[in-house]
């Protein structure tokens, strides 16, 4: 039991934490509320279920005259049992969906911000919530992409490995790839073009005065932003063997919208190791309160239903963070490059020789 509560808080670490950077970067240092981040999975569930189904359906030749469901079925098997014998084959289909999910989160990202680039604040935030829901929407209502409430059915990567071992080794690619993601951005906010989108966050007049495009950084953050979110999207239809519209319609924008901005209030905006932080530490509430709300209901007597009680508690934690401490468990610190360093260090010895004088 414990056990396995441990393997779901590592696997939602993993998958919350990628999502959650990437919002940090939009949000957190670039200051674009982009209250559609759950477009950004999406697309990821698409490239699985929408592009690798056909390419496999291309593949096995398999007949669609059934529906493009049952289709997607039979070629997901046909793979499955290849990989089976095969575990290359197995990573070469996670890593080129992975390549494919990135290079068109980053074109959706970009387009997803063209029409709102010029808006401030609450507009852009209401328009990149309405355009996100529309494009969701348009997944859920045509079955020709994804196969709309029924779904299609999606390769396992994984299918060499039997049992539980095959969740443990899931998990294991989940975090391998939030380190590197933890990485990528570590190395590229603390650049100046970390710096600059702490500019354009701050006051985006002075972006213009010194000769930057605004509309371009703001285009380019969101590509970036969006192409690191998709892989979730990718990891969660490969976990599920399933995509599904309905899913996302239903639940999307709070598990991949409400939680990652409540991730990053509670650890910190602008802060990649505050957002670290707050990925573990909400992702443990969250599975606790899974996997004990029926007995917490009950023991304390609540009048709501255990389903409802995991939303009524991150929406107090969210106004007490704003209330209480809006700067999140770790503040976020001036970037530390070169000269700020030296000036440090620099400071730190006078301190010193002051103190030996003394």
């Amino acid at each position: 039991m414990i056990y396995g509560l441990i393997l779901n808080i590592l696997l939602w670490f993993g998958l919350y934490l990628i999502v959650s950077l990437s919002l940090n970067m939009e949000y957190g240092y670039g200051g674009i509320p982009n209250f559609g981040k759950a477009i950004s999975v999406l697309v990821g569930a698409v490239v699985v279920g929408g592009i690798i189904t056909r390419i496999l359906i291309a593949i096995y030749k398999v007949k669609t005259a059934y529906g493009f469901s049952t289709a997607t079925s039979a070629a997901s098997n046909e793979l499955t049992q290849a990989i089976a014998h095969n575990p290359a084959l197995g990573f070469f289909l996670l890593i080129s969906t992975l390549i494919i999910a990135i290079a068109l989160g980053c074109i959706v990202g970009a387009v997803f911000i063209l029409p709102s680039a010029r808006l401030r604040e609450d507009y852009l935030a209401i328009t990149l919530l309405a355009i996100a829901e529309t494009f969701t929407m348009v997944c859920y209502y045509n079955p020709v992409i994804i196969g709309s409430y029924y779904g299609v059915s999606v390769p396992d990567f994984l299918a060499f490995i039997s049992g539980e071992k095959k969740y443990v080794v899931f998990t294991a690619v989940v975090l391998v790839l939030a380190f590197l993601t933890y990485l990528f951005f570590e190395r590229l906010l603390n650049t100046p073009y970390g710096r600059l989108l702490k500019a354009m966050r701050e006051n985006e007049d002075v972006i213009r005065v010194y000769g930057r495009d605004l509309m371009r950084v703001r285009v380019m953050t969101m590509a970036v932003g969006s192409g690191i979110a998709a892989m979730v999207g990718v990891l969660l239809s490969f976990y599920t063997l399933r995509v599904q519209a309905n899913s996302f319609m239903i639940t999307g924008r709070t598990l991949w919208t409400f939680y990652p901005f409540l991730i990053i209030l509670l650890g910190g905006a602008g802060n990649n190791r505050g957002v670290v932080a707050g990925t573990l530490i909400f992702v443990t509430v969250m599975e606790v309160i899974d996997f004990y709300k029926t007995s917490i209901v009950s023991f304390l007597h609540l009048p709501v239903e255990a389903v409802w009680l995991e939303y009524i508690l991150f929406g107090v934690m969210m106004l007490l963070i704003l209330y209480y401490k809006p700067e999140g468990i770790i503040p976020e610190k001036p970037i530390a490059t070169p000269p700020i360093k030296r000036a440090y260090e620099t400071r730190k010895v006078s301190k010193r020789g002051v103190r030996e004088e003394y």
